[in-house]
């Protein structure tokens, strides 16, 4: 399999970066996809994420059906309580007091889509957050602006701070990706990484 026929559909760069941890060569592409249509028909969060991921991969995988296209898609669920990315610092305290002393999901789904034929993995993620008063919540927002981020932070910099405890089967999940889910389903397309 040639390297180059890899595309992102994604202009997330956080999936591009976690990509580029790969070593492998790849295109990015904004996916054909109105996440709002998905949303307001009121999935649960696992097939919310699972349809975007697949919705994601298969709409540019329509126009070169010879690429391996990754698709994905993440939730943050507190219960059946879909968190979308909060879009504005007030949204993200509100999320984030929402979230305080609650155990919440995050779920990352990744499509894989070759020659017509879809692969998903879903990883669900399992999050403890300490109980936080407004005021820290507050500085967190400031300083780290996770306004772009389901959940409203960022794990991967000072919002592990935020957490108690965190159960996951792959780390990378989490910032949007699950990196070993994408190497295999990689392998099943004859893409060997590395």
């Amino acid at each position: 399999m040639n390297q180059r026929d890899i595309i992102l559909a994604s202009t997330s760069r956080y999936r591009r970066s976690l990509l580029e941890r790969l070593g492998i060569e790849f295109r990015c592409f904004a996916p054909l996809v109105n996440e709002d249509s998905f949303k307001a028909a009121r999935l649960d969060p696992v097939s919310l994420a699972a349809t975007l991921a697949i919705a994601k991969a298969e709409s540019l995988a329509k126009l070169d059906p010879d690429a391996v296209v990754i698709g994905s898609d993440q939730v943050a669920a507190l219960g059946d309580d879909v968190l979308g990315k909060p879009g504005s610092a007030e949204n993200a305290v509100q999320q984030l007091l929402k979230l305080s002393g609650e155990t919440h999901q995050l779920i990352t789904a990744v499509a894989v889509t070759h020659q017509f034929h879809t692969r998903l993995h879903v990883n669900v993620t399992e999050l403890q957050m300490r109980s936080l008063d407004q005021s820290i919540i507050e500085r967190y927002v400031e300083r780290e602006q996770p306004i772009d981020c389901a959940g409203s932070y960022k794990i991967e910099s000072q919002g592990i701070a935020l957490f108690e405890s965190i159960q996951t089967a792959d780390q990378t999940a989490i910032i949007g990706l699950p990196l070993m889910a994408v190497v295999s389903l990689l392998g099943r397309c004859g893409v060997r990484v590395p």
